[in-house]
């Protein structure tokens, strides 16, 4: 495949332009395959191109099996065709290998099962187009080819895909709310995020669904205009709130009672990257989540509440 270089600029920009996929994913196809520039064959993401450049490319191909972990798990197909997959990950489940992931992921999973996976993201991440963190759960779109690949990475730029999470949180919001504030890797533990100024922008918005029996707790649906690591997590602890179980951004001593992070991508949006078709699914609640709902909130309230039509509407203040 090629196109022709309309403007000058680095390698890595230009590409990430023209064929709208993030900056990351075209550094990983440079890095790993090269790309043609007339005769030459580079693999430096900061190449410097010309007006009228060719520049012909080839999607990463998987040439040979990595080890994988046993696969002792199933996974929940919310949807399913011969371009995506939309499953339900389940909660302490990592999407895609790593060189610190020792255990079977959501990928191993999908080679298992003998899923056909877009190749553009590398043979660690292929099909992977967005991702949840390992205790989060909930609806996570696979692309099956690289055509659903190219649709779908460019809806996540332009915001046409993206996805309504659920989270119980330690004190109510005080009001329905958006957070734009800028998220950078927090200096001090490499392990947590925080707001730092002249991070990466980062802009979330917050809905107030039901108040716990005591008023103490709260059930709330969480909207992201950006996709940075932990962003909801890091968004309420700039608010003094916290989502039980989480021991990073919250309080530790709920371990013993929380087994992880009570957050849920419910509600996953976007076109059909063949068809153009709108679509929405919902993901189910796994059990320990509908257990901390039991205990301390009204069912008949939460059952109110939890349409998908409630919680998508309950954001159209924001627009």
């Amino acid at each position: 495949m090629t196109f022709i270089c309309k403007e000058t600029g680095r390698l890595d920009v230009v590409m990430s332009k023209n064929l709208k996929l993030p900056r990351n994913q075209i550094e990983q196809l440079i890095k790993r395959v090269g790309i043609k520039i007339g005769t030459k064959k580079i693999k430096k993401c900061s190449f410097k191109l010309k007006i009228n450049d060719v520049v012909e490319y080839d999607f990463i191909q998987i040439t040979k099996e990595k080890k994988r972990y046993k696969v002792d798990f199933d996974i929940d197909i919310l949807y399913e065709d011969d371009d995506i997959l939309i499953i339900n990950k389940p909660p302490f489940l990592t999407v895609h290998p790593a060189s610190s992931v020792k255990e079977a992921t959501v990928v191993d999973w999908l080679i298992k099962r003998g899923v056909s996976l877009a190749t553009i993201s590398g043979d660690e991440r292929h099909g992977i187009v967005h991702r949840i963190d390992k205790e989060t759960s909930g609806a996570l779109v696979v692309a099956k080819n690289n055509r659903a690949h190219l649709g779908l990475s460019s809806q996540l730029l332009d915001k046409s895909m993206g996805r309504y999470y659920l989270a119980i949180t330690d004190l109510p919001l005080k009001n329905d709310t958006i957070v734009n504030k800028p998220i950078a890797r927090n200096r001090k533990n490499r392990l947590k995020m925080d707001v730092v100024m002249g991070g990466r922008e980062s802009k979330s918005a917050f809905c107030k669904l039901v108040l716990s029996k005591d008023k103490k707790k709260e059930l709330i649906s969480a909207k992201l205009f950006t996709g940075r690591t932990h962003q909801i997590r890091v968004h309420l602890s700039s608010m003094s709130r916290h989502i039980l179980g989480d021991t990073l951004y919250g309080f530790k001593c709920q371990k013993s009672s929380i087994a992880r992070v009570m957050l849920h991508a419910y509600i996953l949006y976007l076109r059909h990257p063949r068809t153009g078709e709108s679509m929405r699914v919902t993901a189910p609640l796994f059990v320990d989540f509908e257990n901390i709902l039991e205990k301390y909130f009204n069912k008949d309230e939460i059952d109110e509440k939890m349409d998908s039509l409630c919680i998508i509407d309950s954001f159209n203040n924001f627009y």
